[in-house]
């Protein structure tokens, strides 16, 4: 179950990294910088979004785990009726929301405009990509991991493909880039909904107006919803918060950082194909009131994660610096994203225990412990180890950033030995 995930969440990463190189060619750091600022602003707010795959992946699974497929119908519905309306309200506030966001991040000019110009075409993909955490939620929890991997490699490959004719053959840039993610999007939720049709047929049912728009079942997923939104807002505001201070210091600075950042999150996707797992035969566990199988399922995880992680460590070591110099030609962003490359080599062992739990998390269904967790790391832990160790520049605020991680694994793994020794993990939520 792990690896189709793994290499559907390695490929957003790719295209990261793809989108970075394709401008990272262009000659000057601004535009790496641009694609970063706008690509910032779309991650939080669409992953801000992201509670919509954890809740449905939770909800789904326990709804296999009972044999339940009228259940698992009127999961899919509420997930994407809720990613629908979401996705629409993004678009009806997209002025003021990107203008808010570049005032915070706080670019330099030539950044700002080409920022700009990617975030206000790529913003009309919310609807879309709302909807395909809902549809991927879904399969994730039912085991079919086959699925998420057909959507995501297909978009990927049509951004990977317009992105090459837009921006190095037509001279789109920043707007060219832009595009093709844009229409990726549209193209990888048309698949879904296609996949959505066999795999409902392979599991007879009917689906209930009145279950739908059950008001307490509504409410139990709203607040799920609600807890976990927060949590991924914390989430993001990290990532958020480690672009703006970049951004804050010089260009170079803050490109070097977004390379660095795809580092992360081509990792964080590798390892949260483990935690994919872990989320969904969890739930399933627990819907099946299966006990046992509960911390076998982790124990198993966990091996299979720390071992991910560091592979990943060894590969950064190795292959960093020529990773660097693929994606850009640029001397002062290759010579800083060098001196900042230890970090990402750090980043896996730190941040496994994390990505491992948060997929037990979902699993659980344990929304409000999630948000729990996320508050004391951003708040208690990032910013006041960021505020002591300022003065160190950006060494200073990947310090920080590490840190954090390391305190959102270790939260998690005391309240999993705290919940295994008196056996609360078989409540279904």
């Amino acid at each position: 179950m792990a690896w189709p995930m793994i290499l559907a969440n390695i490929s957003p990463a790719l295209i990261g990294l793809v989108d970075t190189a394709v401008v990272g060619h262009l000659g000057d750091a601004h535009y790496i910088g641009a694609v970063a600022v706008g690509a910032v602003i779309l991650s939080f707010t669409f992953t801000a979004c992201n509670f919509l795959r954890m809740t449905t992946t939770g909800l789904a699974a326990q709804a296999a785990g009972a044999g339940d497929a009228t259940r698992l119908r009127t999961v899919l519905a509420q997930a994407c009726g809720t990613a629908l309306y979401l996705g629409t309200l993004l678009l009806l506030v997209q002025v003021p929301l990107g203008a808010l966001a570049l005032r915070l991040i706080e670019p330099s000019a030539a950044v700002a405009d080409a920022a700009w110009s990617y975030y206000a075409i790529r913003i009309w993909s919310a609807p879309a990509a709302l909807v395909n955490f809902a549809l991927i939620g879904w399969f994730v929890g039912l085991g079919n991991a086959r699925a998420p991997l057909a959507m995501v490699l297909t978009a990927n490959a049509v951004n990977i493909v317009l992105d090459l004719i837009l921006v190095p053959g037509l001279g789109f840039a920043v707007k060219g880039v832009a595009w093709a993610s844009l229409v990726a999007e549209y193209v990888g939720t048309a698949l879904g909904a296609w996949l959505i049709g066999k795999e409902l047929a392979q599991r007879p049912g009917r689906w209930s107006r009145a279950a739908i728009l059950h008001l307490r079942d509504l409410y139990a997923l709203f607040s799920a919803n609600a807890a976990l939104f927060l949590r991924t807002l914390l989430l993001m505001f990290a990532f958020a918060f480690l672009t703006t201070m970049g951004a804050r210091q010089t260009d170079t600075i803050l490109a070097a950082n977004a390379i660095l950042v795809n580092l992360q999150y081509l990792m964080a996707y590798v390892l949260d194909g483990f935690a994919n797992a872990a989320e969904s035969l969890t739930g399933r566990a627990i819907g099946a009131r299966d006990g046992e199988g509960v911390g076998a399922i982790v124990h198993e995880c966990l091996i299979w994660t720390l071992a991910a992680a560091l592979a990943i460590a060894l590969v950064y070591a190795v292959a960093g610096p020529l990773a660097i110099r693929i994606v850009t030609s640029v001397p002062s962003v290759i010579e800083a994203a060098h001196r900042y490359l230890p970090w990402m080599v750090l980043s896996p062992l730190v941040c496994a225990w994390g990505f491992l739990y948060d997929g037990v998390f979902v699993g659980a269904q344990r929304a409000g412990a999630m948000f729990g967790v996320m508050l004391v790391a951003v708040v208690v832990v990032f910013l006041p180890v960021w505020w002591l160790t300022r003065g160190f520049g950006n060494h200073g605020l990947w310090f920080a950033f590490t840190i954090f991680n390391a305190a959102r694994g270790l939260q998690q793994h005391l309240l999993f030995r705290d919940w295994l020794r008196h056996g609360s993990l078989l409540e279904v939520r």
